[in-house]
């Protein structure tokens, strides 16, 4: 959702998930775009919809009211042709006692973003891109006691750990018994071929199936910003042993556009 959101033209610096109520018209589109490609499951534009990541633009008041709105948005254009998935990604502070973030103040900001998109409709929960077991363990937490399904993964390195050196067992381990039912890998530094590594860790320490969004490539910096490399074949390639080892939701993450999700689909359906 950001890479295309971020492609139509937005003002830099905006919350993408201000859009849902300013610009409902282009996040239905991108769903639109999306769910045209194939998928049975469409992601909420609420990734950074947090009442902790929101304040940073001055919109931590409005938390409720943008996730049920981006929910409400995903629901329409699915049309109950495809799932809803409420994104929930981290609340972009450090926990204490490596930071300054309390750890009642983030499962307070999980359990509000999780509440909210509940009540707008959501089928399910994608709790993506955490580095940090402490916090995913909240996240997964408080959308639980939603009573809604819940898949949950974690950002790694191509040294087989995430930022704070997590490695696939302990996050299987930490993320089942926080309540998940499908645990996995998404964005990262990785590429989709170094994705399957990662998940081929998870497979031998859980039983759980398994979630795989790989980025469009690894990420290049340069001084035009971050760019990721990999076509939409390129992408798709690994998605077959994404599905051999044992992932059952199989999609991607920064810098996957519709064009990229239909490769995956043609690959995977053989259509």
């Amino acid at each position: 959702m950001g890479t295309t959101l971020s492609a139509s033209g937005h003002s830099s610096g905006m919350s993408l998930e201000l859009m849902n109520v300013e610009q409902p018209d282009v996040v239905r589109a991108a769903h639109a775009a999306y769910l045209d490609a194939g998928v049975d499951i469409l992601e909420t534009n609420t990734f950074q919809g947090s009442r902790s990541a929101l304040e940073r633009h001055g919109l931590g008041e409005r938390t409720a009211e943008l996730n049920r709105a981006a929910a409400r948005l995903a629901k329409d254009v699915a049309g109950g042709k495809a799932f809803v998935a409420g994104s929930i990604g981290p609340t972009g502070r450090v926990l204490e006692p490596y930071g300054d973030y309390e750890e009642d103040a983030a499962r307070a900001a999980f359990e509000e973003q999780a509440q909210a998109l509940t009540d707008g409709g959501v089928d399910l929960f994608i709790i993506e891109t955490f580095t940090a077991v402490e916090e995913v363990v909240l996240a997964v937490r408080a959308a639980s006691a939603t009573g809604l399904p819940v898949a949950a993964s974690m950002s790694f390195d191509p040294n087989g750990r995430t930022a704070f050196g997590v490695l696939p067992a302990r996050a299987a381990e930490a993320m089942s018994d926080a309540g998940a039912v499908v645990v996995g890998a998404n964005c990262g530094t990785v590429s989709p071929a170094e994705m399957v590594g990662i998940l081929k860790a998870f497979r031998a320490a859980t039983a759980l199936p398994l979630i795989a969004q790989p980025n469009a490539g690894k990420p290049e910096r340069s001084a035009a910003g971050v760019r990721f490399p990999a076509s939409p074949d390129e992408v798709a390639a690994s998605a077959p042993a994404f599905k051999e080892q044992g992932a059952t939701i199989i999609g991607g993450c920064c810098g996957t556009t519709p064009e990229h999700i239909r490769a995956i689909v043609k690959r995977l359906r053989g259509v």
